[in-house]
């Protein structure tokens, strides 16, 4: 995901051009407008009116029905390496956080490396002595560090990283079992000993990725080289190793003319190109209750353009693909709250509620 600064414009919501279809179910409405390079944005499911986002220099910020907490919830500053691509780039609350009170956080070390670390917090903030790292990933460029992490409904924590970085994948790592990079990752956090397990590979910077609170299905968006991004859709009950193309394909146009590594190949149910942007933001199919119309649809963004889509996905493709009538400059992520209203934020410093 290019994260520079050079990219952020500045009006953050700008209008389609005329003509352009105008059927948006939803809206974007500012709700914190201070935040400092936000890249991400969780909520665990017993703390309704909270919201917590991940701020790419190394803190997670609460906003607590609305207003902006002054100390951080966790400050890792002096442990990452921000800027580009790299920085604290994820959150994930386990799925039992009302009891075990563990959270996740994915981030670039001093060296540029992954690291995958369990906190514990007292609610009001993390516990810095109970860090345990449970993934660590060697990265040999800059860029293409994936960033996410988020909790299937087996579980278990996801973990999603990119092909290493320069361009074109060119040590062949994201078709390479002997690699973690350009891969998904599986995580046993409640045994303690686990080890990851690598469920699909063929990934080139999965940026964001999420699960359907109602069906469990996986949609990860993956940031393409030179021409194509995609959206790639996997229904819960999906067996076996998933390859998911890359560097054999760009999307579903090929990139290199080799042979396809191991595992089931799936190609995305949705693709863009050049026109409409050059680094897609995954987002997560809407189950509040606000907005109705809204209901059942996945929702996300390109950061270079702004521009905000939604379709209905289902493993045999996407349906009503439509382009929204707002865009959201510098979009890096989506997020939603305990009752699973949606938000995005913008990098430039805002965090967005979708409504009616």
């Amino acid at each position: 995901m290019p994260l520079v600064v050079a990219a952020i414009v500045a009006t953050v919501l700008v209008a389609l051009a005329p003509g352009a279809e105008r059927t948006a179910t939803v809206g974007p409405r500012a709700v914190v407008t201070n935040l400092a390079s936000p890249v991400g944005l969780a909520a665990p499911r017993n703390e309704p009116g909270r919201l917590y986002v991940v701020e790419q220099g190394g803190t997670i910020r609460v906003v607590v029905k609305g207003k902006l907490r002054p100390e951080p919830f966790l400050d890792v500053r002096n442990l990452v390496r921000a800027g580009g691509e790299q920085g604290l780039l994820g959150l994930a609350f386990h799925p039992r956080y009302a009891t075990t009170k563990r959270f996740y956080v994915n981030y670039t070390d001093r060296n540029g490396n992954t690291n995958v670390v369990e906190y514990r917090s007292n609610r009001a903030g993390a516990i810095p002595g109970s860090a345990r790292r449970v993934l660590f990933v060697a990265q040999p460029y800059s860029n293409h560090n994936g960033g996410g992490v988020a909790f299937g409904p087996d579980g278990k924590l996801y973990v999603g990283t990119g092909d290493g970085g320069s361009g074109g994948d060119p040590e062949n790592r994201a078709q390479n079992l002997s690699s973690q990079l350009g891969k998904m990752i599986r995580i046993d956090v409640d045994k303690r000993g686990s080890k990851p397990q690598i469920v699909a590979v063929g990934l080139r910077n999965p940026w964001r990725y999420s699960f359907d609170r109602q069906t469990g299905d996986l949609t990860i968006a993956d940031v393409g080289q030179n021409a194509l991004e995609e959206i790639n859709h996997t229904p819960r009950g999906t067996t076996g190793l998933l390859n998911y193309g890359w560097d054999v394909y760009e999307g579903r146009a090929r990139f290199e003319d080799k042979g396809i590594g191991a595992g089931k190949l799936r190609f995305p149910v949705i693709q863009y190109g050049r026109g409409d942007g050059c680094s897609v933001t995954g987002g997560l199919v809407y189950r509040g209750k606000g907005a109705k119309a809204a209901f059942g649809r996945y929702f996300y963004g390109d950061f270079c353009t702004g521009n905000i889509w939604s379709a209905k996905l289902s493993g045999r493709g996407a349906t009503g693909l439509r382009k929204e009538s707002f865009k959201i400059a510098s979009v890096t992520s989506f997020g939603e709250d305990a009752a699973g209203e949606l938000f995005a934020v913008s990098h430039g410093g805002t965090l967005y509620r979708l409504t009616p």
